[in-house]
């Protein structure tokens, strides 16, 4: 899969840019606040996920302007497809989104049809961060492979909230406990899939990340990845996720529900699990040093990627947000060794990127939102 062509113009600060990418290497270049990071930005958005720098509506269009207009086309192995992505004030989440000319009904339906991984910097404190940055990179990851279920993970945080809220009550005598059985249902329910199809997902992860990390490491160290789940004491040969697990799920919720009334909130759950990793059986998370962590980081995304491909029949978009600077060169090597084979698109301020010297690509600079000069 590869971009063929994008025409961006009036998101963020980007102007008239009209480019048709190489289909291996995209290098963009240039000074900081110059619309390189918003450039990647319009690509992933394409892919149906909301913004990773958590861009609010109205801030995806220009300040002086009105209308935001992306359009994608790219390649994969059976056609040529366009995605149209427009914006206009004053009625900004009312996004306009088309798939080959068919409007969708929210952006989220173009889940599964471009597919890109994205590696920022912020994305290098993946393993030593909070669990919950690890539990929104399971999420996105099956959501790519899952369509449906990214809408079960939005379900479930709204069911959360509204039983936090009861909790909340029935500890201030407002509510009364049999009112939380309706919600404990539900949540069990969208609580089983989600734990069942993160802990797959994990063992695929495991596969690709421990042969990954053994190359990182040159073979001094192995990598095992858990999926923990507070509520299940054990997946393994789980299957039955409407059954045996919502009521192992509803279950565990009525054991913690004096628990929840005290705290206020709900102390089990999938939204309180966690992707644990170990290097040599000693736990990441006490031992590993900052080099282990940014490898092990640098594994979970090229292991996100590499899954996608086995799923797909076919490589995703390797975008690079000023990522490759924060790496030594060893790993900078390691990465890009990695993903020789797929389409990247790299921004930096440096254009000296440590690439094969018979590697053939397009290098792009940008200033002021305008892509001012090119070369081969």
């Amino acid at each position: 899969m590869y971009i063929t062509k994008l025409c961006v113009n009036g998101f963020k600060n980007l102007k008239d840019i009209n480019i048709s990418p190489h289909p291996k290497l995209n290098i963009f270049c240039g000074k900081n606040a110059q619309g390189k990071t918003n450039l990647i930005e319009s690509i992933w958005i394409c892919s149906g996920v909301k913004s990773f720098r958590n861009t609010k509506d109205k801030g995806m269009i220009d300040i002086n302007g009105e209308v935001s207009n992306i359009e994608l086309s790219f390649q994969d192995d059976n056609r040529e497809q366009i995605i149209k992505y427009n914006m206009a004030r004053p009625n900004v989440k009312e996004k306009n989104v088309f798939l080959n000319g068919v409007k969708l009904k929210a952006p989220s339906n173009l889940f599964g049809n471009f597919n890109c991984v994205i590696f920022t910097p912020e994305d290098l404190d993946l393993s030593k961060g909070s669990p919950d940055n690890r539990r929104k990179f399971i999420d996105l990851s099956v959501s790519q492979i899952k369509n449906s279920y990214n809408s079960v993970a939005v379900k479930y945080e709204n069911i959360l909230e509204q039983r936090n809220a009861l909790l909340k009550n029935i500890n201030q005598g407002k509510s009364s406990k049999e009112d939380i059985e309706v919600w404990d249902m539900q949540l069990a329910s969208m609580g089983a899939y989600i734990s069942l199809l993160r802990y797959n997902y994990t063992k695929k992860l495991n596969s690709f990340a421990k042969r990954l990390y053994n190359e990182i490491s040159k073979g001094k160290e192995n990598l095992e990845l858990k999926y923990y789940s507070t509520v299940f004491p054990d997946l393994e040969d789980k299957k039955d996720y409407r059954g045996e697990m919502t009521e192992e799920y509803l279950n565990c919720l009525k054991k913690s529900f004096n628990d929840d009334i005290r705290a206020g909130f709900t102390t089990k759950g999938v939204h309180r699990d966690d992707l644990n990793g170990y290097i040599n059986d000693l736990p990441v998370r006490d031992f590993a040093s900052q080099g282990q962590h940014r490898s092990l980081a640098l594994i979970l995304k090229l292991a996100q990627a590499y899954i996608l491909k086995e799923e797909n029949n076919e490589a995703p978009c390797i975008l690079l947000d000023d990522v490759l600077s924060e790496l030594d060169v060893s790993r900078q090597k390691f990465v890009i060794s990695k993903i020789d084979n797929m389409q990247v698109f790299i921004t930096c301020c440096d254009k000296n990127i440590p690439f094969d010297k018979k590697s053939s690509g397009k290098l792009f600079f940008i200033e002021g939102g305008k892509i001012v000069k090119k070369n081969r």
